[in-house]
């Protein structure tokens, strides 16, 4: 019985093994199938030049034309936002005195009419009294006529006295007048004079300068305006553009507008105007710009302006994919014969439509590269 279990142990044993040789076997041949079917791996021969080299299928890497691309010069330029003086209104006080309150700040946006801040005046006191001895000067004048046309009609007087009298009249008419405008002008109202003086805004905007605090003296016109509002709806942009650049900047035409505090924002701004002096010392034109402004712009802050004003230049388009960014530059891989390539530095532009890149130096138009640069790249790195 023992002898018969041994030959059925080893026949069972037989048969395992033939079945692990075959599935062995089988997948050694599936393997080979695989290895059939794929495309053979593509193997790079250095060259002496360490940008030149050789590879075994260059089928792999399809090449594509570089076409030509028209583009305007661009030139980038620095300014700083500033108002437009001919939006800018002074406040005027005509009275002189101390201030005794302030109704509005520097950089506060005010309306036509608000009051801004209040003067104790002695000019006041002057002007109320020219008024009333004007008014009675009018007042007797008045009667003086009327007496004397009476005694002309009565022909008591001559006609000479009667056209005196009404000169006298019309005289002190005009005093009064004078007079009454002086009291307007200083905000006081004749029926009820104050010593104290309203300053109003003339216009609405935003206060962009100021000259008086609380308790200081104001000096009427001989002295600095108190305010100053200007409408910020358009504003101006001064430029320093260098002498041998000016070609790319002429009156009336666009401007690309950058402000660092809103990169991604870009703002349309039009050359109003080239000054006609250069600096000496730097050899800049300012150029001013006039830019409506969508209340993201603030005085005083720093903007980059494009103009696109010079010749037109012929560049290159290619595949963005056709170009390796590697150490901060960029590369093309370009054939020289058959199998080899040789990288190429370029210098890019912009990005175009239909994911093009420009291509301002390194290639012409009708050089071919490899459309996929980086694909040819991890080829040589293995």
């Amino acid at each position: 019985m023992k002898n018969r279990f041994e030959r059925l142990g080893r026949v069972l044993l037989f048969l395992g093994l033939g079945l692990a040789f075959s599935f062995l076997a089988g997948c050694n041949g599936d393997k080979s199938d695989a290895k059939a079917e794929a495309p053979p791996a593509a193997t790079v021969v250095p060259d002496l030049d360490a940008n030149n080299f050789k590879v075994n299928h260059p089928e792999q890497f399809p090449l594509v034309t570089a076409v030509e691309h028209k583009a305007a010069p661009q030139l980038n330029v620095t300014g700083v936002v500033q108002p437009d003086i001919n939006r800018a209104v002074p406040v005027i006080s005509v009275a002189s005195g101390r201030v005794v309150e302030i109704k509005a700040r520097l950089g506060d946006t005010v309306e036509k009419g608000q009051l801004l801040l209040r003067v104790r005046s002695n000019d006041v006191s002057g002007a109320y009294q020219t008024y009333l001895k004007a008014e009675n000067g009018e007042r007797l004048a008045r009667i003086q006529l009327e007496r004397q046309q009476i005694l002309y009609d009565k022909g008591a007087v001559a006609k000479s006295v009667l056209e005196q009298a009404e000169a006298t009249e019309r005289d002190a008419k005009t005093d009064l007048n004078a007079a009454t405008e002086q009291l307007r002008l200083l905000g006081i109202d004749k029926d009820h004079p104050s010593g104290i003086v309203d300053i109003v805004a003339p216009t609405s905007g935003v206060i962009t300068d100021q000259q008086v605090t609380g308790a200081s003296g104001v000096q009427g016109l001989a002295g600095p305006n108190p305010f100053t509002i200007s409408d910020l709806s358009y504003v101006w942009i001064i430029c320093d553009v260098f002498e041998n650049d000016l070609d790319a900047v002429r009156v009336g035409e666009s401007a690309d507008i950058r402000l660092n505090a809103y990169p991604g924002k870009v703002l349309k701004g039009r050359i109003d105007n080239i000054l006609p002096v250069l600096d000496p010392s730097m050899r800049t034109a300012k150029v001013r710009l006039e830019v409506q402004n969508p209340g993201l712009m603030r005085i005083g802050m720093f903007a980059t302006a494009t103009f696109y004003g010079g010749t037109p230049e012929m560049h290159v388009a290619i595949p963005a994919a056709a170009i390796l960014h590697l150490h901060d530059r960029e590369w093309v891989y370009t054939p020289i014969k058959a199998g080899h390539f040789k990288r190429m530095e370029v210098v890019t532009g912009a990005m175009l439509p239909g994911n093009l890149q420009e291509v301002v130096s390194g290639i012409k138009p009708g050089d071919q590269v490899v459309s996929n640069a980086l694909a040819l790249q991890n080829t040589v790195e293995q």
